[in-house]
């Protein structure tokens, strides 16, 4: 029997996880202007460089504005924020997305497995197709939501690798996180077999280069699941 290592958080993580909470719940509202630097370790007990470190990666997060000679101010992370962001926000839920989140997440997922599939289908060779089917049975051969959502992963970004677009593999997979919960969330309430179909018939109608078709299904699945026929907004 093997253990997962054990690892504690750094200070600079607990730094950026107390000051995300205290935004999120609304306890720094937007607007609020820090305390300085010094200040800030002091109270909290730690190095200006754990302090300077953690309002880095909250900047980069969204939750921050840096003013040179100003200070940082809490800003509003809805305009400023990116996916870093909403990674924050499902931890800081524990793994719990909105309503309106899953919707988006869904509505651009949408858009882009259009764009992949009709664009694998024009490019791809029948060779980095017949590599997509080999990743579709990993699928079927997971035991577990978590496995199986990771496999549905790896074959989604490699459909968008053949399709000869360069960014949209890296779109792909920046929203790796949120995707992956949520496919879970899928296998968990209607099966591992359920993904498993899904994923076959989109594979089946790209292998047939079948553009149309892809079209109709991509339409059919991922509709069901953002107007909400198909349950998947809660467990």
């Amino acid at each position: 029997m093997e253990f997962e290592k054990l690892s504690a958080p750094s200070l600079k993580d607990l730094f950026v996880q107390q000051l995300q909470g205290m935004i999120l719940s609304g306890e720094l509202a937007v607007g609020t202007q820090l305390p300085p630097e010094r200040e800030l370790a002091w109270q909290m007990q730690v190095s200006r460089a754990v302090v300077n470190g953690g309002l880095s990666e909250l900047a980069q997060q969204g939750f921050v504005e840096i003013r040179p000679r100003q200070g940082a101010f809490v800003t509003d992370y809805r305009r400023r924020g990116n996916l870093g962001t909403l990674v924050a926000i499902m931890e800081y839920r524990g793994g719990v997305l909105g309503k309106e989140e899953i919707r988006s997440i869904l509505e651009v997922r949408y858009a882009l497995e259009h764009l992949a599939a009709s664009h694998a289908i024009r490019n791809a060779s029948d060779e980095a197709l017949d590599r997509l089917g080999e990743l579709l049975a990993d699928i079927a051969a997971s035991d577990t939501p978590a496995q199986a959502a990771e496999a549905a992963f790896r074959f989604q970004h490699e459909l968008a690798l053949i399709s000869g677009n360069s960014i949209l593999p890296l779109i792909y997979y920046s929203f790796k996180p949120p995707v992956i919960t949520l496919w879970m969330r899928f296998c968990r309430l209607y099966g591992i077999g359920a993904l498993c179909r899904n994923t076959e018939k989109l594979y089946d109608l790209i292998r047939a280069r079948d553009t149309d078709g892809a079209a109709r299904w991509i339409d059919t699945y991922l509709g069901q699941a953002i107007s909400g026929s198909q349950q998947i907004y809660s467990e």
